[in-house]
């Protein structure tokens, strides 16, 4: 899916949006909270949105486990999770939405 802002066209991919399905999933599914799921959804949104509007923000990673994604990755915290993304000209490319817990070498 694409966004474009004044500035930055923003491609979130596949996985990312996996990654996403996955969270809200669990939280309206197995937590059984629906509300709250919604109210997580509309914060990722404007959090991505965030990004797009600045992605400069993040500083780049040299994380290790963050590597695969590209040599200018960054990294912005959603509540626990974290947002892996790049930034290549005036695009921004988010890769995954993954447990903060889960990226060693931080």
């Amino acid at each position: 899916m694409e966004w474009m802002s004044e500035n930055y066209k923003l491609i979130i991919s596949k996985d990312a949006w996996d990654d996403i399905d996955t969270y809200i999933g669990f939280i309206t599914e197995t937590c059984d909270a629906p509300i709250t799921g919604k109210k997580h959804y509309d914060s990722l949104l404007k959090k991505l949105e965030n990004i797009q509007k600045n992605p400069t923000a993040n500083a780049i990673r040299k994380n290790v486990s963050l590597l695969r994604y590209g040599c200018n990755v960054r990294r912005a915290n959603f509540k626990k999770m974290a947002v892996i993304y790049t930034i290549n000209g005036d695009t921004v490319y988010i890769h995954r939405l993954i447990a903060g817990k889960l990226i060693t070498g931080i």
